[in-house]
């Protein structure tokens, strides 16, 4: 979801602590994706609190790991990374497909289980989602 779109809870406040760090990590108004979750884990915080933070200051999130969004052209970033090149382990495309919800989508986190459990690449799983037909719901950032 763009960021124009977003609404954010009226009650919603800032920790200065974490703006200050999201503001410091990023590169012309955006920040990547892996920057914050770093910045969650060296600060305690939750994925979904950086995102909203990064919201509140009309930030960009950026490079999105699974290759959603956030690359050159607003293109996914699946062909820049040469992910279709990459040898596709047995097994991955049923534990892609096992992991899916109710509605028959893949939540980021089960993604990213995903290729933890095959140690690839997550950029890898969200390539090959999309190739399936699956769609990647619930960003723990909060971006879509």
């Amino acid at each position: 979801m763009a960021l124009k779109n977003k609404k954010i809870p009226t009650d919603f406040i800032v920790n200065e602590t974490l703006a200050e760090a999201v503001r410091g990590r990023t590169h012309k108004n955006k920040l990547t994706c892996a920057s914050a979750f770093e910045i969650a884990k060296t600060r305690g915080a939750e994925p979904l609190l950086v995102g909203k933070t990064a919201d509140v200051l009309q930030i960009e999130l950026d490079l999105c790991q699974l290759g959603l969004f956030g690359y050159p052209g607003h293109s996914k970033g699946w062909e820049s990374a040469r992910v279709a090149e990459l040898a596709v382990p047995t097994g991955l495309e049923e534990a892609i497909r096992s992991a899916r919800d109710s509605k028959g989508e893949l939540a980021c986190l089960a993604a990213w289980e995903v290729a933890a459990r095959f140690e690839i690449p997550r950029i890898q799983v969200g390539y090959l989602a999309d190739k399936l037909g699956i769609g990647i719901r619930h960003c723990q950032l909060g971006a879509f």
